[in-house]
């Protein structure tokens, strides 16, 4: 039998069946609208681009910017953390109650395909007008520009402009994650010790990379490859001055060693992925461990770890500017500084760039260091730095030495240990507070009681508990730290490897462990397929670092929400059982027994 014989009664009944199923939308709860809402109306994003979107001249826009930018957070809210400018229209002209269209300023499209593209085409221009205002990048997404023509565009933008748009993308950021830790806020001022990580992790874009040296960029133009080792650059976009430059000895202390202990490899560094590195500044109170309370409930004073800032720019390039960037906005937001830590990335910066304006800024930083900056590192007024702390000059070689001594496996692990914890009466001791300048009186650990040393005559037969200090004769006579009271240290004086505790110490493992823990850990929780998947290109498809972190930074908040929603969730309040279980946590080694070439040995 023909197709035509299906006709009559029994099709209509079909098609009526059919159009009642298409005619069946949910529709967002006004209740579901209003925190997007208070969200959008206690930032000042509005403001911020009010007058950059809605210009003022020509034919009037159909859709606020308010609007759209409620719309973005709904739409996160909907899809796990992603933003597809096809379901934000969906959600505003087509999922809303009449009651809240008409309170936005919705206007009415008919809900067919053409009513669909008009509203789509609303809300694609003005989301672009919106990225347009803060893209810091002079190239245009979405072409295949030649290399010649991309120099060009670069030579002929303004540079002051693009300054002052990649300050608005930067406050746009900074907005929608305050927004999305404002209930936490007070408790974040009351609880939290201001601690941060910093770290970057690699993020896939929406365009497919080109040869790195060859005649046209890819349609993401801002983007780069990734490359799993070293600094992530990639090597094929490395001046070769830069490559043939020798490695610089350092003018104080011995020899550098060799920067890892694997034979060196010639191959050709494989390619990870093409897209950016997001730089990532994420809090945590370094004071508390994770440790759940006897009824395997979260400690309501110990908040859960959060994104507070975020950067985007090509892998591996200008880390400590990108850092910097995230932390001095930080303050200006009011968040109080702590701890700081970091991978290798960052202390390797020049401290111009990065160690001293982070103390500048009050932050206390604490850092790990490669093989070939263990050991004596500076100098000042006799005094030595070792791993990034003032010792004594006269303190003994093999505890100067420990570190390296245990890479090169002259030591074991317990021994290693031990002369950490042997180094502690060495260390200069400060006298005073630093002053706003980031100078500091220091005193000698004789004079500080806690050495001996015939030096310092007062300081002999206070008990044999104090190590004797013996000081290596010169004809010049003792060094300055030795034969005064007190020497004022620079702020740049041994300003690159300057941290704030005693590498490898009990305190120092805590502090480094607990905040590097917590950014790669959210950096896992965020990247969860089954979450926000910030690392999949597919969850961000629109080209170019603007709108690349305009997307991010909603993924990221709605990261944020979730983390907060569940951590309240699996506490145990007003002696209440929690309405969510706890997932159980993955057991770790104890920092206590944590060396760097690997956790102690149990025993028994």
């Amino acid at each position: 039998m023909g197709a035509d014989a299906y006709t009559g009664p029994a099709k209509d009944d079909r098609h009526e069946r059919l159009l009642a199923m298409r005619a069946e939308r949910t529709l967002l709860n006004d209740e579901e609208v209003e925190p997007a809402i208070d969200d959008v109306d206690n930032s000042s994003l509005v403001a911020l681009l009010q007058g950059f979107v809605h210009l003022g001249r020509g034919r009037p826009r159909k859709l606020a910017l308010r609007t759209l930018l409620i719309g973005l957070h709904l739409c996160t809210q909907t899809t796990g953390g992603k933003v597809i400018l096809e379901l934000v229209t969906d959600i505003l002209f087509f999922r809303l109650s009449p009651r809240m269209r008409q309170r936005l300023a919705v206007p009415d499209y008919p809900d067919h395909d053409q009513g669909f593209e008009a509203a789509y085409a609303v809300v694609r221009r003005l989301f672009h007008a919106m990225r347009a205002a803060i893209d810091p990048s002079p190239l245009p997404a979405n072409k295949r520009l030649s290399r010649e023509e991309a120099e060009r565009l670069t030579a002929e933008v303004n540079p002051e402009l693009l300054a002052v748009r990649e300050h608005r993308l930067a406050l746009f950021t900074e907005f929608v994650l305050d927004a999305s830790v404002r209930p936490l806020r007070g408790l974040m001022n009351e609880l939290s010790d201001g601690s941060l990580a910093v770290d970057a992790t690699p993020i896939r874009t929406f365009a497919r990379g080109r040869k790195s040296n060859g005649p046209e960029l890819a349609t993401d133009p801002d983007a780069g490859w990734y490359v799993r080792e070293g600094d992530h650059r990639d090597p094929d976009t490395v001046p070769v001055a830069e490559t043939m430059r020798p490695t610089r000895k350092s003018q104080k202390g011995p020899k550098p060693q060799q920067a890892r202990r694997k034979k060196p490899s010639f191959k050709k560094k494989a390619k990870y992925l093409f897209g950016y590195d997001a730089a990532f500044a994420v809090t945590r109170d370094a004071r508390h461990d994770g440790v759940l309370l006897e009824d395997n409930t979260p400690n309501p004073d110990v908040l859960p770890a959060l994104v507070l800032g975020v950067a985007l720019d090509k892998p591996g390039q200008r880390p400590a500017y990108n850092g910097l960037k995230i932390l001095s906005r930080l303050r200006e937001r009011g968040y109080k500084p702590g701890y700081l830590a970091g991978d290798l990335a960052y202390n390797n910066s020049e401290p111009t760039e990065w160690q001293r304006p982070v103390r500048a800024l009050g932050y206390k930083p604490v850092y790990d260091y490669r093989v070939d900056q263990l050991g004596q590192q500076a100098g000042a007024h006799g005094a030595i730095m070792v791993e990034g702390t003032w010792y004594c000059p006269s303190m003994p070689q093999p505890l100067i030495d420990a570190t390296k001594d245990l890479y090169e496996e002259r030591i074991d692990r317990e021994t290693w240990i031990q002369r950490i914890e042997a180094r502690k009466p060495y260390r200069l001791m400060p006298k005073e507070l630093e002053d706003t300048d980031g100078y500091q009186r220091t005193m000698c650990p004789a004079e500080a009681g806690k050495a001996q040393c015939p030096i310092k005559p007062r300081s002999l037969g206070r008990g044999i508990h104090l190590p004797l200090v013996d000081p290596e004769p010169s004809p010049a006579g003792p060094l300055k730290v030795c034969r005064q009271r007190s020497v004022t240290l620079a702020p740049t004086d041994g300003a690159k490897h300057w941290q704030a505790l005693e590498y490898g110490d009990e305190e120092w493992r805590r502090v480094y462990f607990r905040l590097r823990n917590s950014v790669e850990g959210f950096n896992g929780y965020a990247k969860n397929p089954l979450g926000e998947a910030i690392e999949a290109a597919g969850s961000r498809r629109i080209r170019g670092i603007a709108a690349q972190t305009i997307l991010l930074a909603f993924q990221l908040a709605h990261a944020n929400r979730r983390k907060i929603k569940d951590w309240v969730e699996t506490l145990a309040l007003g002696g209440q059982r929690p309405r969510r279980r706890t997932h159980h946590r993955r057991r770790t080694k104890p920092l206590a027994r944590w060396t760097p070439t690997g956790f102690l040995t149990p025993t028994g």
